[in-house]
C-alpha cells in the first residue's frame, strides 16, 4: 500500500511539473509585449522629455524621384513646361505622381526644360526647392514651386499584422507610426530585436533597436528614412508552428491538469 501511494505521489508531482512547464513555456512574457518600458516620469508633472532631432535631414540621392509642379497665374502656359510628363493630366495615383516626377540620375542631377541640369544630390528637399526656385526665376518670374519627394516608401515585415510596403505622404515618420500602418506588432513580436535595414552610400546598414525601451525616443533611428525596411523578429515560441498565440490550448492543458489532479487526489 505504501509503495502504491509513493508511486501515485511521484506521478502527481511529475504531472504537475509537466503542466507548469507547458504553461510557462507557452506564455509570452508580458515584458516582451510592452512598449516604452522604464520610461522615467517626474512625479510632479507625470512626464519626461526624450531629446530627439526632429529636423527633416534626408539628403537626396541618385534614384530618388522629385515631384515638381510650377504654378504661375500670369503665365500658366510657360510654367506648365516644368511640370514633367503628362502635365495636363490630373494626378490620381502613385503611378501618375511617378510619371510627373524628375528622376535624380547617377550623378545626382535632374534635368529641367530651359533650366537644364541641376545638381540636387545631398540636398534636403527644401534646399533643392530653393535651388530650383532660384534657377527658374531667371526665366519666368512670379513662379511658385511645389517640390515633394515622391518615393518615400517604407517596408514592414516579420511579426506585424499587415506586412508590406507603405507610401508615406508626409515629410517624416517615426517607427511607432510606421508599425501602426501595418496594424502594429503581433503577440509573437520580439520587441527588443527590431531590425532597421537602411540604404547608405556604401551599401546596406542593419541596425538593431529595442522598441520596448523608452530610450528609443532619443535614438537617431526613431525617425525613419525613405526606403527603410523594418523587420520585427519573432519569439522562439513561433517555431512551434502556431499562427496565433494558443490561449485555448494553454487553458485546456491547465483545465485537464486540474481535473486529473483532482481525480488522483480522490483515489
Amino acid at each position: 500500500m505504501t509503495l502504491t501511494k509513493t508511486f501515485i505521489h511521484q506521478h502527481k508531482t511529475l504531472f504537475l511539473v509537466a503542466v507548469i512547464t507547458a504553461v510557462f513555456s507557452s506564455c509570452v512574457p508580458q515584458e516582451k509585449m510592452l512598449f516604452l518600458k522604464e520610461a522615467k516620469m517626474q512625479s510632479e508633472v507625470l512626464s519626461e522629455n526624450y531629446v530627439n532631432d526632429r529636423s527633416v535631414n534626408y539628403k537626396l540621392q541618385p534614384g530618388d524621384n522629385l515631384y515638381i509642379r510650377a504654378l504661375n497665374v500670369l503665365d500658366e502656359k510657360n510654367a506648365s513646361m516644368f511640370n514633367g510628363d503628362n502635365s495636363n493630366r490630373t494626378v490620381t495615383s502613385d503611378a501618375g505622381v511617378y510619371l510627373q516626377s524628375y528622376n535624380v540620375d547617377e550623378n545626382g542631377c535632374i534635368e529641367m526644360p530651359l533650366v537644364g541640369v541641376v545638381e540636387v544630390k545631398n540636398l534636403t528637399v527644401e534646399e533643392a526647392k530653393d535651388k530650383l526656385q532660384t534657377a527658374i526665376n531667371q526665366y519666368i518670374s512670379g513662379t511658385t514651386l511645389i517640390v515633394k519627394l515622391s518615393n518615400f516608401n517604407i517596408t514592414l515585415t516579420g511579426e506585424v499584422h499587415k506586412p508590406g510596403m507603405y507610401k508615406v505622404y508626409q515629410s517624416q515618420i517615426n517607427i511607432f507610426e510606421a508599425l501602426s500602418m501595418a496594424g502594429n506588432v503581433t503577440t509573437f513580436a520580439k520587441n527588443d530585436e527590431v531590425k532597421i535595414i537602411r540604404q547608405t552610400d556604401d551599401g546596406s546598414e542593419i541596425v538593431l533597436v529595442n522598441i520596448g525601451q523608452a530610450d528609443i525616443l532619443s535614438s537617431p533611428y526613431y525617425y525613419l528614412k525613405p526606403n527603410d525596411i523594418i523587420y520585427v523578429e519573432p519569439l522562439k515560441i513561433k517555431q512551434w508552428g502556431f499562427s496565433t498565440f494558443p490561449y485555448s490550448t494553454v487553458i485546456s492543458i491547465v483545465t485537464l491538469g486540474i481535473t486529473l489532479f483532482t481525480l488522483i487526489k480522490k483515489k
